[in-house]
């Protein structure tokens, strides 16, 4: 475990914060008033929001799983939120009792409650950090001494890639992941997409705007750009619940109307 919990980090229950939000959706209890506020406005300009919180929370088992029956034991996941029920750690660790999990979030609720849940496990590391600042969670000691470079890594970058806007600070930090990383390694994304109701994404995005959290809705070039130097496995880029469903999941009526999509690469 990294760090006391807390760790001097302060919370402001007066700002709406998208991990909270996003814990809303998933009917945890880890967010104030600001963020159910904002969830429910959000959540009539898009009904289905908390759907797709849920399909999100479900695609990340099936990578998780899928990376596990490649043989990756090592998983860092950035942006990881509230790690509530059916999160990394419990999918790995049923996978295999040896599995290692890095969470990584930049809102200070979230770090504090991972702490929290996680307690002392040893297999575990929970940072407060940016996906930007990719050399100091790759050299952050606790990563170091849990996750072993010269192994394949999985990375998850679940549900938050369309919180961060397109820049070469972006763009270079992934590469520096990929580049810290060994072949076979993987990379996990869903990512929120406009599909037919451009109309209210936008206004979804306007309102995450105004909550301080920008929403960044790309297009399928643009995502695909982001597995750059990634050999993207099949099915492809496609809508949430058509990534390697599990047996028995019900059948998709119309995918195109989902607000999300989701790939994994492999890093050659």
């Amino acid at each position: 475990m990294s760090a006391a919990e807390g760790g001097g980090m302060s919370v402001d229950p007066n700002r709406p914060s998208a991990a909270r939000i996003y814990d809303h959706f998933l009917g945890g209890t880890h967010n104030f008033a600001v963020d159910r506020e904002v969830a429910e406005r959000a959540f009539a300009l898009v009904p289905d929001l908390p759907q797709v919180a849920r399909d999100n929370r479900a695609f990340l088992r099936r990578a998780v799983r899928f990376a596990a029956s490649r043989g990756v034991r090592q998983f860092i996941d950035i942006g990881s939120g509230i790690p509530t029920q059916g999160n990394v750690h419990e999918a790995a660790l049923a996978a295999d009792p040896g599995a290692r999990v890095v969470y990584v979030d930049v809102d200070p609720t979230a770090v504090i409650h991972s702490r929290q849940i996680l307690g002392d496990d040893p297999r575990t590391v929970v940072l407060q950090a940016d996906l930007h600042q990719a050399d100091s969670i790759l050299g952050d000691p606790s990563v170091r001494a849990l996750v072993d470079f010269g192994q394949p890594v999985c990375l998850l970058l679940v549900a938050m890639l369309h919180f961060i806007p397109d820049s070469p600070d972006l763009h270079a930090a992934l590469r520096r992941f990929r580049d810290a990383f060994a072949p076979g390694s993987l990379l996990a994304v869903s990512h929120g997409s406009a599909g037919p109701r451009t109309e209210r994404l936008d206004e979804l995005a306007d309102l995450y705007v105004r909550t301080g959290t920008p929403l960044v809705l790309r297009d399928r070039e643009a995502i695909l750009d982001l597995f750059d130097g990634w050999e993207v496995l099949d099915p492809g880029l496609v809508h949430l619940p058509l990534w390697r469903p599990d047996p028995g999941d019900p059948p998709v009526g119309d995918p195109g109307t989902y607000a999300a999509v989701a790939a994994v690469g492999v890093r050659p």
